[in-house]
């Protein structure tokens, strides 16, 4: 393990115990919703975290079409599981806070629905990879779908505005001023840069892996 992937691990920790405090020891309970709106901590953080592993392998894909490079190639493959698992915890903790609040654990809303195909995108992409024993020709086919998935996030984020939806607008990563108390604001970007570091930490643990992976194989 390198120096700069130990010291993203310890941030991570640090970064995640600090959201757990602002998360149940500061941010007060919601009024409406209940303690169960403090799962909007990770959900909201999560998908965030998820959109920015996919912007990183849209990228590195681009730059392993133009240049035909490993390295790009390895940081795409390892953000996109990344990317995948984090996605998946959104889809997860928004069913558990669904049943209490909408009263089911899933509905075929705009919001939900569009999400769901980025999902399978991005597990079709670590299957692609698998598709073929040559390796150049996986990472090639996996790079051009990283590049046209990329616009589905677009599409999952303005969903709750082009179409009727029951799951609400976007509360932070809209235009205008937020409409949350500062600190469940606080409390949100807090977690956001807890699990976007510990992302950091698995991307490049999992890069690490593949170069050896692969210099086995050479």
């Amino acid at each position: 393990m390198t120096p700069a992937t130990r010291a993203l691990g310890w941030l991570a920790v640090l970064g995640l115990a600090a959201g757990l405090v602002m998360a149940f020891g500061v941010a007060p309970r919601e009024v409406t919703q209940g303690n169960v709106q403090r799962i909007m901590y990770v959900h909201v953080p999560a998908v965030g975290v998820a959109y920015l592993a996919f912007m990183v392998v849209c990228a590195a894909s681009l730059v392993y079409l133009w240049t035909r490079s490993p390295r790009a190639d390895r940081l795409a493959a390892a953000a996109t599981e990344v990317g995948v698992v984090f996605l998946g915890i959104n889809i997860a903790t928004g069913s558990i806070w669904g049943k209490p609040t909408w009263g089911t654990w899933w509905t075929w809303d705009a919001r939900l629905t569009s999400v769901s195909v980025v999902f399978l995108m991005y597990l079709g992409y670590l299957l692609l990879r698998r598709m073929t024993d040559d390796p150049e020709r996986s990472a090639r086919y996996a790079a051009v779908l990283g590049v046209l998935a990329a616009p589905s996030i677009y599409l999952v984020h303005t969903s709750v505005y082009w179409w009727r939806t029951l799951h609400q607008p976007p509360s932070l990563l809209k235009a205008g001023p937020a409409t949350m108390p500062p600190v469940f604001v606080i409390a949100i970007l807090v977690n956001f840069v807890a699990l976007g570091l510990l992302a950091a930490y698995f991307v490049s643990k999992r890069v690490g892996l593949l170069r050896r992976e692969q210099e086995a194989l050479a």
